[in-house]
């Protein structure tokens, strides 16, 4: 008996190298954070429920166990809800799918599709001042080839307001150093913007290209930041170069970065910086790539709170609690309780 299309294995082979790139067309890095998501699953099904990865089956799926899974992942990988969320939107998009192209489980693809996303505190959005920025971006070593790669990466991570894997993702044909000077990003869902770049990351650009074509990596195919094996960076190697100078900046500046600081709150930065000098929020969302203005408005929201506790802070008004009740004046509130009677 032919069980290929009820089989977990061959659905999920079948979704993430046929349907995702083939059908719906998304992305390389789309691919691969649903693959890690199921990956993640199958280890969950492996370690806690002792099933091994090519025995399990549909009959073994079900919410209770995706719930286990969800949980799983914040109790014992100690993810953020937000990773749980959205390990938990790969999931369901799985079973979307599921339900159209093999029916026969669709009781199974509503149950788990209805597991709601779970609801989270907004966390707070880090980023630096300009004087904390300078401090941050003369860490790298200048007289080092691994110094100079580093400062031109912290600054182009800043001064693009580029995603991380945006940045990994360049190549030396995706930047132009003369007038007038910019980066040609790939972002979420394929899509392609021009940046532009200041004159002095222009600059910075071209000496550190000068320095790739003296070590014989001039093609415009190259990746432009590569590891010490010669290899293309990855985010996490990007992480590790930023957390490693955010450390040095604390211990020569205390306080000068927030914790915890990630590659992206160097695009917060570059966001907050241009809305204090009163860019428009559409120019904002354009050189961010968001496809939405909506969600470029967090950024003016929160320089707004940040207005409103430095108000407070510089406020004379102060409270020590102890204002007194109305109740506290009888006569007040005798006039009050009559005022507008006519039998007194």
């Amino acid at each position: 008996m032919n069980k290929q299309p009820k089989d977990f294995s061959y659905a999920l082979s079948s979704y993430l190298s046929v349907y995702l790139p083939g059908t719906k067309g998304v992305s390389k890095n789309t691919v691969l954070s649903y693959r890690d998501t199921f990956s993640l699953l199958l280890i969950y099904y492996r370690d806690c429920l002792d099933i091994a990865p090519e025995k399990l089956s549909f009959q073994q799926i079900d919410r209770a166990l995706i719930e286990g899974f969800l949980t799983w992942l914040e109790s014992s990988r100690k993810c953020s809800v937000s990773t749980r969320n959205q390990r938990l939107a790969a999931i369901r998009a799985f079973f979307r799918y599921l339900q159209v192209y093999h029916p026969e489980h669709l009781l199974l693809c509503q149950e788990i599709i209805g597991i709601p996303s779970k609801s989270s505190k907004e966390r707070m959005m880090n980023y630096l001042d300009l004087d904390s920025l300078k401090v941050l971006l003369s860490m790298p070593n200048p007289s080092t080839r691994q110094g100079r790669r580093d400062t031109v990466l912290l600054s182009l991570l800043y001064d693009s307001g580029a995603r991380v894997q945006e940045i990994v993702d360049l190549c030396r044909a995706d930047v132009r150093t003369t007038f007038p000077a910019t980066a040609r990003l790939s972002g979420k869902g394929g899509k392609v913007r021009i940046v532009p770049l200041s004159a002095d990351m222009a600059q910075l650009l071209q000496a550190y290209l000068d320095e790739l074509a003296q070590l014989g990596r001039a093609k415009g195919t190259d990746a432009l930041f590569c590891s010490r094996s010669g290899q293309k960076m990855t985010r996490a190697g990007v992480a590790y170069i930023l957390a490693k100078y955010a450390d040095m900046a604390r211990q020569a500046v205390p306080g000068c970065v927030p914790v915890p600081f990630s590659p992206h709150c160097l695009r917060h930065s570059k966001a907050m910086h241009l809305l204090q000098a009163r860019v428009n929020l559409v120019y904002i969302r354009d050189l961010l790539g968001h496809t939405d203005l909506r969600t470029t408005e967090i950024y003016a929201r929160a320089e707004t709170e940040a207005k409103r506790k430095a108000l407070e802070a510089a406020s004379p008004v102060k409270s020590d609690g102890k204002y007194p009740s109305w109740t506290e004046n009888d006569q007040l509130l005798t006039w009050l309780q009559s005022f507008g009677r006519t039998d007194i």
